[in-house]
């Protein structure tokens, strides 16, 4: 359980990370992440941080995929976090 609660902490702040950085690069016209390392980022363990990120840069929030995928995989996260017994 402790395993899974740094692996989600870990990759959110990723995610968190990397959407930031991204809008910092779009606003400045230089080569940006691409959606699928966002995405996958976000899916596979930073949704957390993904929302967050989107809130707080005001960033993808335009693309109701993003929206999607972060919510899925926030369902899937806390849906083991409670498997394992963390919300117990």
């Amino acid at each position: 359980m402790k395993i899974a609660l740094l692996l989600f902490g870990g990759l959110s702040l990723l995610a968190f990370i990397l959407y930031g950085a991204d809008k910092q690069k779009a606003r400045k016209g230089l080569w940006r992440i691409s959606e699928k390392t966002l995405l996958l980022t976000s899916f596979l363990g930073g949704a957390l941080g993904g929302l967050l990120a989107m809130q707080l840069f005001h960033h993808k929030t335009r693309h109701w995929y993003f929206y999607a995928v972060n919510l899925l995989g926030l369902a899937w996260q806390v849906g083991l976090l409670f498997y394992l017994g963390f919300f117990l």
